[in-house]
């Protein structure tokens, strides 16, 4: 864990380094004892999000605010507390995210362009959807071990997140989303293509 948030913070100057650890700090304390489904420290969930964002090169406002984007909901620490605490840039990023996690997926027909308009506008901020875009990739890689429904949380991010990661101009992310999704909501048609890939490799032997 020190090792992931080291990398982060050499990224920044050290003023920006100290808010970041800061925040580090208090969503450690704020998440300690929970569990995320695969048995490991919540905190974790929050500091990869964290790297994500360092690696795109965005702020150190919306590095620090991933790592509370799940404190309001997840833990007893107010807007109020985040306000105080980060002051309100920091604050704004974190309820923004908060209020994003509120948004519900139906999956009906006309529903999904709306959803991206309403995201957009709700956000005001792009580091907003950024941080949610952060959110979902990390989410997926551990999907695994999720305990809800899989499929549906990967047909939300197919549908909603990577062509938004799109709209965004962000290829690498919407390639990566989709590239992580897609076993869970075709699984039948992705076993094939690992059938397909290992004839392929026998048959170039």
């Amino acid at each position: 864990m020190s090792n992931l948030l080291d990398s982060i913070l050499q990224k920044y100057p050290s003023a920006e380094g100290e808010t970041i650890q800061q925040a580090f700090e208090l969503a450690q304390k704020a998440h300690g004892g929970q569990k995320r489904d695969s048995g490991e420290d919540y905190i974790i969930h929050p500091l990869k999000v964290a790297q994500i964002l360092a690696d795109l090169n965005l702020d150190y406002e919306a590095v620090a605010a991933a790592l509370l984007h799940d404190v309001l909901e997840e833990t007893e620490v107010t807007a109020e507390n985040i306000q105080k605490e980060f002051g309100p840039g920091i604050a704004f990023l974190v309820q923004a995210v908060t209020k994003l996690h509120r948004v519900n997926y139906s999956g009906e027909k006309g529903f999904i362009e709306n959803l991206h308009k309403m995201i957009l506008a709700t956000a005001k901020d792009l580091r907003v959807v950024l941080i949610k875009l952060a959110d979902r990739l990390h989410n997926l890689e551990t999907l695994d071990a999720f305990r809800g429904d899989k499929q549906r949380f990967a047909q939300e991010v197919l549908e909603v997140y990577a062509p938004l990661a799109s709209r965004l101009g962000m290829g690498e992310v919407k390639g990566m989303l989709e590239d992580l999704a897609f076993p869970y909501v075709y699984p039948n048609d992705y076993r094939q293509l690992l059938d397909f890939a290992k004839d392929q490799i026998e048959t170039n032997k």
